[in-house]
């Protein structure tokens, strides 16, 4: 006999995952070292906040909630560092997506931009990933990441600040001078080809 109450919490955490369930899937992605891994660290933290949806007191903050989730997961699974070492780098670049241009060039090159900053991003220690991902990728506030890492908005920007310079000296390993190196290169050539600019600051 099926259980009435976890069938009634699936249905509530389906209700309120919809009106942004792929833009934290895209996330997931991002903060991972494959589209795959992303998909599996998405479909582990539905798992979790399924469990844990009894501890949500106001559904109104639900969205901020179930990020603080994500990057719970997200730390667990980082922290098998043997394993995620050990994972090949996969195609990063949206399937489906038709080259640009008729030799295909230019989507060829967004494809090595996609890979490059996945390898960079990667590097980076799991809170500093998260913090630029979140801010600079996404475009979340300093306030709404404090909120879901669960610390103060000085230390996200500690964190975002510390992650761009991670990015720009990764960029300057592999001998990209002058834009190549600058927060906004690393912008255009975010996972999944993200155009937002690294190098913005909000609070």
């Amino acid at each position: 006999m099926r259980d009435a109450t976890n069938d009634a919490r699936w249905e509530s955490l389906i209700r309120l995952l919809a009106p942004f369930s792929d833009q934290a899937m895209t996330t997931a992605r991002r903060l991972c070292r494959s589209r795959a891994d992303g998909d599996d660290l998405f479909s582990e933290t539905v798992v979790r906040a399924h469990a844990k949806l009894t501890s949500l007191r106001d559904e109104r903050k639900f969205r901020s909630w179930f990020y603080a989730v994500l990057l719970s997961v997200h730390r667990s699974r980082a922290r098998r560092a043997f394993w995620r070492r050990c994972v090949p780098l996969a195609d990063l670049v949206t399937a489906g997506r038709d080259p640009v241009g008729d030799d295909g060039r230019r989507g060829e090159e967004e494809h090595v931009r996609a890979k490059r900053a996945s390898r960079a991003l990667a590097a980076l220690p799991a809170v500093q990933r998260e913090a630029v991902v979140l801010h600079d990728i996404d475009g979340f506030s300093m306030a709404e990441i404090a909120a879901m890492q669960e610390v103060t908005v000085s230390a996200v920007k500690t964190r975002v600040a510390r992650g761009r310079e991670r990015l720009r000296a990764h960029y300057r390993r592999l001998g990209l001078s002058g834009p190549a190196a600058a927060p906004e290169r690393a912008g255009a050539e975010s996972v999944l080809a993200s155009s937002s600019p690294l190098g913005r600051v909000s609070s």
